[in-house]
């Protein structure tokens, strides 16, 4: 089928975030006297927004956060992603051979992040006001809201737009707002990409794709094939 537009994930599709994102929100969770790994964080809270993130870890260690816990959270991620923080390989060059197809981001993190980062990588000027984030909202992915949210605001169909997803929580809020997904392995927080690729397939994403590279060979004729 041919696409009306492209809707991107953030984390993990545009920006190369996860490790630091989730490196610093165990870090900020153990401070505050609840122990968390690394990898339990990744599996635990990726692709949610904060409000289900807050949830899930209450109902984990049996009592709130501190009040200041997110500000303070803040301002640890803030200082790991200057040390280095980029965006997903691939994903300037391919956002180049877009041309006038509508694109939009659709995210669980805030807008304020999101938009700094764009300007830290220099890819604002794609997406413009389409930035759609799904931070406060009670139902945040895997509901499809978000990809909803997006699809109206460009004034599309979400049945003929193409979602690009890195998380199993995200592909299933695409999936469910009707899109063909594509299960995008690019990022540097998928240590084994074929066994990821897998996982999402086993959800119902139209196609893997491991690069952007890989995916342009199959948006230049605006189609993806299932498979």
């Amino acid at each position: 089928m041919s696409f009306a537009a492209i809707i991107f994930d953030f984390d993990g599709v545009v920006a190369d975030s996860e490790v630091r994102a989730n490196l610093s929100l165990a870090e900020s969770l153990t401070a505050a006297g609840m122990p968390a790994t690394y990898d339990e964080c990744l599996r635990d809270y990726y692709g949610h927004n904060w409000q289900e993130t807050q949830r899930r870890i209450e109902a984990r260690y049996g009592r709130p956060l501190p009040a200041d816990f997110r500000e303070t959270h803040r301002e640890r991620a803030r200082a790991r992603y200057m040390e280095g923080f980029d965006a997903v390989p691939g994903v300037a060059d391919f956002l180049d051979t877009l041309g006038r197809l509508p694109r939009a981001i659709a995210s669980s993190s805030r807008a304020e992040y999101i938009g700094w980062a764009l300007g830290l990588f220099g890819l604002g000027h794609h997406f413009g006001a389409h930035v759609y984030s799904a931070d406060g909202w009670d139902r945040g992915k895997p509901h499809p809201d978000i990809y909803l949210a997006a699809a109206k605001g460009l004034g599309v169909d979400p049945a003929s737009c193409l979602a690009i997803e890195d998380s199993p929580t995200g592909a299933q809020a695409a999936l469910a707002a009707g899109m063909t997904v594509v299960g995008f392995c690019g990022a540097g927080h998928i240590v084994d990409r074929v066994a990821h690729g897998e996982m999402l397939g086993s959800i119902g994403v139209h196609r893997v794709a491991f690069t952007f590279a890989e995916l342009s060979i199959a948006t230049e004729v605006g189609t993806v094939a299932a498979g």
